[in-house]
């Protein structure tokens, strides 16, 4: 599941860079700034901009100090936190129909 949970994260960032490289912003330096600039450009709201930000230290943890993880809040991101992914993709998806 961790797995998982950090191809999420990646592919969000991911997504977003490139739809921040289209519209001719400059590169994020980070992966916060990535969603960052997204909120700022009106493509998603302030709540997912900064629920897919706290995602970002999970993902760190997972792929740098994956001993560390705590599983019980692992099993509280899928219990609770999915939602914030399927709001991003609503949220792009709303952004690339226009």
């Amino acid at each position: 599941m961790v797995i998982n949970l950090t191809r999420a994260v990646q592919f969000c960032v991911d997504i977003g860079s490139h739809i921040i490289s289209a519209a001719n912003q400059p590169s994020p330096q980070t992966m916060g700034e990535v969603f960052t600039t997204l909120n700022e450009l009106g493509i998603i709201t302030p709540d997912t901009c900064e629920q897919l930000k706290k995602s970002i230290g999970f993902r760190n943890i997972a792929v740098h100090n994956y001993e560390a993880i705590n599983w019980e809040i692992v099993y509280a991101i899928c219990q609770n936190s999915l939602r914030d992914f399927r709001r991003f993709a609503q949220e792009i998806s709303r952004y690339a129909a226009l």
